[in-house]
């Protein structure tokens, strides 16, 4: 039972374009924000972007005017639709949710991670 389930991942030429989802469980209960981060071989974990339940996203400069996160709380579910992507984009992309459980306890969530290859 993941609580986190992500879709969306792939083989893309550059420039192309891709959207990620992320779809979190309701036994999660309160969710505070979501967000994603990845991780290429050879280079430390970064964060891509996250959003708060009142919709404020932040970007990572490295994405920025490419990426863009959103989310729809009926759902659960935060998107991260990629374009203009780059060779450097390739990495495993981990979904991230920061909630409160029944027991108030604040915790991070993550998924299994999703594989983004930008390539020729």
């Amino acid at each position: 039972q993941a609580q986190l389930v992500e879709s969306g991942g792939g083989l893309v030429q550059p420039g192309g374009s891709l959207r990620l989802s992320c779809a979190a469980s309701r036994s999660i209960f309160i969710i505070h924000t979501m967000g994603w981060y990845r991780q290429a071989p050879g280079k430390q974990r970064e964060l891509v972007a996250s959003i708060t339940t009142g919709g404020r996203a932040d970007h990572a400069d490295s994405v920025k005017g490419r990426f863009t996160l959103s989310r729809d709380n009926a759902k659960n579910t935060v998107y991260l639709q990629m374009s203009s992507l780059k060779p450097e984009d390739t990495a495993v992309y981990y979904c991230n949710a920061r909630a409160s459980g029944r027991n108030g306890q604040v915790s991070d969530y993550w998924g299994q991670g999703t594989q983004v290859t930008v390539s020729l």
